[in-house]
């Protein structure tokens, strides 16, 4: 029975990353239209992601840190309900306004403030469910999975919506916030309390000790995952803007286009999650072969503008970023003690969410100069990234809870 009720928590848990990722990944196919509609710079309609995620970035830690203290899910419903009314301000604003850009921006930011303390907490919630290390793999596989179906669903569902009207995917962000909310509220256990620090003096002091301790290859992780968020969203807006300009195609069909590499990481994610199990040895392997993947098919894409032969080597991107993400959540999440659990995985979310922040606009930046440059630099980019793992992430061979 417990078991049972526990299986229900995750899968009601996985509701709450799929729609943050809805919550950001819809406006993708709908940015073209978006800066067509408001008469705006490409520039100025990345910055509707890049709002997202900054103010995010910002406010995990503190989300992180409060879920330590006063509970995951007293955090995670609080944001939710902030989540949806950044989505209705957005809403509102683009139907009744005559100038609404800033307005949405604002309401895209309260959506960043509701999806810190969201998703970011869910990875460490499934450690506190979960006391078994190869239930806790697997349940982040299916936390990623969930985030990346959430991407494979985005652009189809954002391209569907706004074919109707362009501002619609705003209004329907709060009943998918609506949803999560009954889920957690109903079908998530709270675990049992764990030892908290007495103050926050306390808290930082070990924070500082975990990093002193652990800081190798905690910022390699951090790295490796603000890495493949920079190269996912980033291609993701290259592609949305690329299917319009040069191939004139749009809506539903474009949608269905952009979301064939999110398909390939959503299996990958739900894949990986029951490959690495426990085993630290091969979550290393995992990530590197993962990030290989990606930085051999980036190189591809370098060369040949061809759609077909651009698909192809996304796909196989979103293979290796789909093989790479659960693994770095395990290193997190199995590698921190509970206490600090939290506020760890939200350092590790924010760079995550650094990288969502900078893809689009360094993206924008670069279509107007080189695409072989753009490619070929941002292969190098992940090249980098393998050997600071090779350097950085050296597991020993006996499954303890810190292993570095």
């Amino acid at each position: 029975m417990a078991n049972v009720k526990k299986t229900w928590g995750l899968i009601s848990l996985s509701s709450v990353p799929l729609v943050m990722t809805l919550g950001n990944s819809m406006l993708i196919p709908v940015l073209p239209t978006i800066g067509k509609e408001l008469e705006i710079s490409s520039f100025m309609v990345s910055l509707l992601i890049t709002a997202y995620s900054v103010v995010a970035i910002v406010f995990i830690p503190i989300a992180g840190y409060l879920s330590d203290h006063i509970g995951r899910k007293q955090v995670i419903v609080p944001s939710l309900i902030i989540a949806g009314v950044g989505g209705f301000i957005a809403g509102v604003a683009s139907w009744k306004m005559a100038d609404p850009y800033w307005v949405i921006l604002i309401g895209r930011l309260l959506q960043g403030i509701g999806a810190a303390g969201a998703a970011p907490i869910v990875m460490p919630f499934v450690g506190d469910l979960f006391k078994d290390k190869q239930q806790v793999s697997e349940g982040l596989g299916l936390i990623e999975t969930s985030n990346t179906f959430g991407k494979v669903l985005s652009p189809i569902f954002g391209a569907l919506l706004a074919s109707f009207i362009w501002f619609m995917p705003f209004f329907a962000f709060p009943v998918f916030c609506t949803l999560a909310i009954l889920l957690v509220i109903f079908l998530v256990e709270t675990p049992e309390k764990m030892k908290k620090p007495k103050n926050f003096r306390q808290f930082l002091k070990s924070i500082k000790k975990i990093f002193k301790r652990e800081g190798r290859w905690l910022y390699t992780v951090f790295i490796a995952g603000g890495v493949c968020m920079y190269i996912l969203f980033g291609v993701l807006f290259y592609l949305s803007t690329f299917l319009e300009e040069s191939h004139h195609i749009h809506g539903i069909r474009k949608g269905v286009i952009l979301a064939f590499p999110l398909l390939a990481l959503c299996l990958s994610s739900f894949g990986a999650g029951k490959l690495i199990g426990q085993d630290q040895s091969k979550m290393r392997w995992v990530t590197i072969a993962g990030l290989s993947l990606l930085a051999i098919s980036v190189f591809i894409v370098s060369f040949n503008k061809e759609l077909y032969m651009m698909l192809t080597a996304l796909f196989a991107a979103g293979i290796g970023i789909g093989a790479t993400l659960p693994s770095l959540d395990a290193f997190v999440t199995e590698g921190i003690p509970a206490e600090q659990r939290g506020s760890i995985s939200s350092f590790y979310n924010s760079t995550r969410f650094i990288g969502v922040a900078v893809g689009p606009p360094l993206f924008a930046l670069f279509m107007k100069g080189s695409h072989l440059y753009t490619f070929v630099g941002n292969a190098l980019l992940i090249l980098v990234t393998i050997v600071l793992v090779f350097w950085g992430i050296r597991p020993q061979k006996k499954a303890v809870r810190t292993w570095w």
